[in-house]
């Protein structure tokens, strides 16, 4: 079943129903810009056979980014970089989405530029919430320049030659935080009950078809919860799906957690114990039951037989991310009746807070490694490894904070 195509609602098609997820890789060029590196760690993933390759979120907004090494695509940044990524991915054939965000109040401080948010709700990160910028209320007018950024990506990132984007409204970015009630205490029209609280994602995804053509895909990534007391519930994630069944939406991906409850990471703060494998299958299966468009969900699939199940289950497609960074051919070596060990040894460290931290640094260190051509896994130290990225991330800031102001 994996290997047969999955026809979208808008009338494209998926070669099969494997996709590589997205994950951060933090390696743009010069500019928040793909280049070089990039494009051959996407190439890599193109000739390993998944159907579907959806980026590493790309900015909406310059002035607010997950990370100093973060893509970014406004309405007049130049195309030709995006041409070159949009290709190196298309090669075998696999439709190319671009996830697109805001990462609203998940800024580091050190970083500059806004740190916008639906209330100023700061992160509760423990002795390391300092690190993050102190969110500020938006504005309707902000929340309206939101909504226009969203489709002027989405339009860019067609002319560019990707085949959809995905709308990224999970893991405690932006519109996430519009939908929990406990980072939304707004009490206008953006706030209060669930559909005044979606009403954001709503109309990014009105705004994001109105620029696009019909055959462009259009997706959304949602939290089936968000893992906290009060927060984002299954129930919601429920109603959020029956809203958007109303819209032409080609399909949902369904994940979970945000960067106080890394549930993505296999790891919850209100105490739920997650499946050790496929995370979220669960809430997938019973949101596939009422959703209009093909459900995909990712976390914690890396064997082949796991990979089954959720097929079996009902979602269409097996979303697949640390796998296909230790193993990029992981959808050829599974056609071929391979099924080699995809994931890294888990860190065990005492404080969580560092374990989910050391987790990101290798993914990115092993992603730097593909986007340099070393095609062989390596077993990384966790500790070398993000002293490495800490080291990277300052160079990258000093940059970036330079671009920006240059910018302005």
């Amino acid at each position: 079943m994996m290997f047969t195509a999955l026809a979208l609602p808008n009338g494209s098609t998926l070669p099969n129903r494997l996709a590589k997820a997205a994950m951060e890789e933090n390696m743009a060029d010069a500019g928040q810009l793909p280049g070089p590196a990039l494009n051959r760690l996407y190439q890599s993933w193109a000739d390993g056979g998944a159907g579907l390759i959806i980026t590493g979120n790309v900015m909406v907004d310059r002035r607010a980014m997950t990370g100093p090494g973060t893509v970014a695509l406004e309405a007049d940044t130049p195309l030709e970089p995006f041409r070159h990524w949009a290709q190196a991915s298309r090669k075998q054939g696999a439709q190319v989405w671009m996830q697109i965000n805001h990462p609203g109040r998940q800024v580091m401080a050190n970083m500059g530029g806004n740190a916008w948010a639906p209330s100023a709700v700061a992160l509760d990160m423990g002795k390391h919430s300092k690190l993050f910028a102190q969110p500020v209320e938006m504005s309707s007018a902000q929340i309206e320049e939101v909504i226009t950024r969203f489709a002027a990506t989405a339009h860019a990132a067609e002319q560019a030659g990707f085949d959809g984007v995905q709308i990224h409204a999970a893991h405690g970015y932006l519109i996430s935080q519009f939908l929990s009630p406990l980072t939304n205490r707004r009490r206008d029209n953006w706030g209060g009950d669930l559909a005044n609280r979606a009403r954001l994602l709503l109309e990014v995804v009105r705004a994001v078809r109105a620029r696009v053509s019909p055959g462009f895909c259009v997706s959304v990534k949602l939290n089936s919860a968000d893992f906290q007391r009060g927060g984002f519930s299954e129930d919601d994630a429920k109603q959020v799906v029956l809203l958007l069944n109303e819209l032409p939406v080609d399909l949902i991906e369904l994940s979970g957690g945000s960067y106080e409850s890394p549930a993505m990471q296999g790891r919850t703060v209100d105490g739920r114990t997650l499946a050790r494998e496929a995370y979220f299958l669960e809430f997938a299966r019973e949101l596939a039951a009422v959703a209009r468009m093909p459900v995909m969900t990712t976390g914690g699939i890396a064997r082949k037989a796991v990979a089954e199940q959720v097929l079996a289950s009902g979602v269409a497609v097996a979303g697949i991310a640390t796998a296909l960074a230790e193993v990029p051919d992981l959808p050829l070596q599974w056609r071929a009746g391979r099924d080699p060990a995809a994931l890294p040894p888990p860190v065990t460290w005492k404080d969580k807070t560092m374990v989910s931290v050391a987790m990101m640094a290798l993914v990115k260190r092993r992603l730097r490694a593909l986007g340099n051509g070393a095609a062989q896994a390596r077993r990384y130290s966790p500790l070398v490894t993000m002293l490495i990225g800490q080291f990277r991330l300052a160079l990258l800031t000093r940059r970036y904070r330079a671009w920006l102001a240059a910018a302005g």
